[in-house]
């Protein structure tokens, strides 16, 4: 069942950043956009609503004021520009709270709060290599609230964001809630190579190489100095090999 969401903002350019991000989230499905709390206030009287995006310092009534106003509130994730709106919004049992400008990784972290209220905790990547040829090895991954299969051999490069990781193939580009370095460690090593604290990368799909970065499908990774002589190693066995 999809969360059914509502964005409250006067700001339209606001509206366009939340929307934008919430299109990455397949469970996530968008019933209404708001330019004010009267506007929110008559859409939730016609529609269910399960999660609201709301501005707090919006013309005429504040996000806080709409929803002391409401019997059955949604769940609630405030957005502002103002930090010292903070206490309020939690004693109204708010979610999360996001500072503008609201920053991807930030409102993933709010996202995942959503998953966790729903009983759907967004844990440890369920992770299997299966034992077969090469070319069938796959791992699982934990993406939102379902779990995605992926062939290793399609893999280009994962990049972390702190408590999440993103796995880049050329088709595709998967977010999941997991610690680069447990992929590092489950990914195996005659394929694989970290290069960056952020980045581990596929051998196989390098293009180009220099002593600072290295290139793949088009994209420059930058290759990190404590990484730079085991790079360097590992890129000269394989020419060699």
């Amino acid at each position: 069942m999809k969360t059914r969401v509502l964005i409250v903002d006067d700001e339209p350019y606001a509206i366009e950043i939340i929307e934008g991000y919430l299109a990455k989230f397949s469970e996530m499905e968008l019933v209404g956009k708001c330019g004010d709390a009267i506007q929110a206030f008559q859409l939730l009287q016609q529609k269910q609503v399960d999660l609201m995006f709301l501005d707090i310092q919006m013309p005429g009534i504040k996000g806080t004021d709409l929803l002391r106003s409401l019997k059955n509130p949604p769940k609630v994730i405030f957005t502002t520009a103002y930090s010292e709106y903070a206490l309020e919004g939690f004693e109204l049992n708010a979610i999360d709270y996001l500072l503008k400008p609201i920053s991807f990784e930030r409102f993933m972290r709010a996202i995942d709060k959503v998953y966790q209220m729903h009983d759907h905790q967004n844990k440890a990547m369920v992770t299997h290599e299966v034992p077969v040829g090469d070319h069938e090895a796959f791992i699982y991954l934990k993406v939102e609230r379902k779990t995605v299969k992926i062939n290793i051999n399609d893999i280009l490069w994962i990049e972390s964001l702190r408590d999440y990781v993103k796995v880049i193939t050329k088709e595709q580009t998967y977010v999941s809630k997991q610690k680069i370095s447990l992929l590092e460690e489950m990914l195996p090593d005659n394929k694989f190579i970290r290069i960056h604290r952020s980045f581990l990368i596929a051998l196989g799909k390098i293009d180009s190489f220099y002593s600072y970065r290295l290139d793949i499908n088009g994209h420059e990774l930058p290759i990190g100095r404590n990484y730079k002589q085991e790079v360097q190693k590992r890129l000269k066995a394989e020419q060699f090999s």
